[in-house]
Parts: C-alpha cells; structure tokens; sequence
C-alpha cells in the first residue's frame, strides 16, 4: 500500500476522485442495459470516470465516521420504522376513515451540523411513508417535516431526535 503523500496517487485522485463510485456506476450501466459486450464497458467505463469529475462540486464534505457500530444499529432502526409506517400507511389508504387526526407541519430543531449527515437524515425521513422533508433553516438549527398524521408534534420531534439524529451525530461528528 502507498502513502497518503505519494505523488503519483495525486495525479490518480484527478482522474478519479470517487473510486467506489466510478465502479458502482459502472456496473449499474452493466446492469441496465444486461450486457458485458466490450462496447457497453468501454462507455461504461468512460461514464464511470467522467460522471464523479463533473459533480465533484455536488459532493459534501468528505465522509468521516466517528463509530461504524452505530450505523448498524441505526440501519435496523430505519428499516423497522419504515415498515411500521408501510403498514400504517396502507391502512388509511384502505380505510380512510379510520384517520385520527389530521396532517401537519412539525417543526424540529436540530443539533446536528454535520452536511452529511443532514443528507442521510433527509434520505431517513424520505423514504420513510407518512413523513416529507418539507424545508430546512438557512442556519440549518431547524428542519420542517410534513407528517401524514400529527398528535402530539412535540413527541414527533423528540422521536425525530432520538432516533435519528443522535446515532447520525454519533457516527458522523
């Protein structure tokens, strides 16, 4: 293995910043058009390398992860969560009349900082059914979160809270 300082891994980094990226794209493009012909590699290839330098700017900040364990934890507590709310969400498309209360805006202050960990939270409450990312504070210390059914918004927000953005500020600050 090569040094961090190595002058030749420079020259490399330009050409490719996003190693892992650059091969993910390259075997989805594989992927989509079902063929390892020598023709769909080659542009795979070149779209591999070419896509990660023109949206080099678009990327945060590097990634540094404070505790790996938690990512663990946190991915089980995300897929829990979003089969909960698949299942509860289904249910008021089937019986709309069993809504107990109405949609609404909560708003949650946020302590996390990190620009990374704001995109994977945003991913979290995206993907999660019955809730929508609805807008983020200029100084990023608040998030608005549409939610299909609001009770109590506080307990909304402290839920918010303790199941995501503290293990998102444990492995990312």
């Amino acid at each position: 293995m090569k040094p961090r300082n190595d002058p030749l891994q420079r020259p490399l980094k330009r050409v490719m910043p996003a190693p892992m990226l650059s091969l993910a794209l390259l075997v989805l493009w594989l992927l989509l058009n079902r063929s390892l012909s020598a023709g769909h590699i080659v542009l795979g290839t070149l779209l591999g390398l070419a896509i990660p330098l023109l949206t080099a700017g678009l990327r945060p900040l590097p990634v540094r992860i404070r505790r790996p364990g938690t990512i663990l934890r946190l991915a089980l507590t995300v897929v829990a969560d979003t089969t909960r709310s698949n299942i509860a969400v289904a249910r008021l498309l089937l019986a709309p009349g069993r809504r107990r209360h109405p949609a609404g805006f909560v708003h949650i202050p946020l302590d996390v900082r990190d620009p990374n960990a704001l995109a994977v939270l945003a991913m979290i409450v995206c993907i999660t059914p019955g809730t929508a990312w609805a807008e983020l504070s200029l100084d990023r210390s608040m998030l608005l979160l549409h939610v299909l059914e609001v009770d109590d918004p506080q307990a909304i927000a402290a839920d918010v809270k303790q199941r995501y953005e503290r293990p998102l500020m444990e492995i990312f600050e």
